[in-house]
């Protein structure tokens, strides 16, 4: 719970500070996900600007793995990674014309 802007109340109970403990290794698991997905799709998108598509294929792969990891992770819901795995690979589709 929030005391003033950036302040948080710790708990006082040993069962609570645990929980703390534990929903914060676990955005810090998430985060270290979500950049790693972040870091894939800048460079998948940067083969598809330079029109490499033998690499953009490749990054695609990459892609689609990180993606799928983060969708069983339930760090993105199914139907956000189905969605997104569709953008992607119409873009690469995109250029190979």
């Amino acid at each position: 719970m929030l005391l003033k802007k950036g302040v948080m109340e710790v708990p006082q109970r040993m069962s609570p500070i645990k929980e703390l403990k534990k929903n914060r290794q676990r955005k810090l698991h998430n985060l270290d996900i979500k950049t790693d997905l972040k870091k894939t799709i800048k460079k998948f998108l940067v083969s598809v600007q330079s029109k490499n598509s033998t690499e953009a294929q490749t990054n695609l792969k990459m892609l689609y793995k990180k993606i799928d990891k983060a969708a069983k992770r339930n760090v993105l819901h199914k139907n956000t990674a189905s969605r997104r795995k569709s953008r992607f690979a119409r873009l690469l589709a995109s250029i190979r014309n």
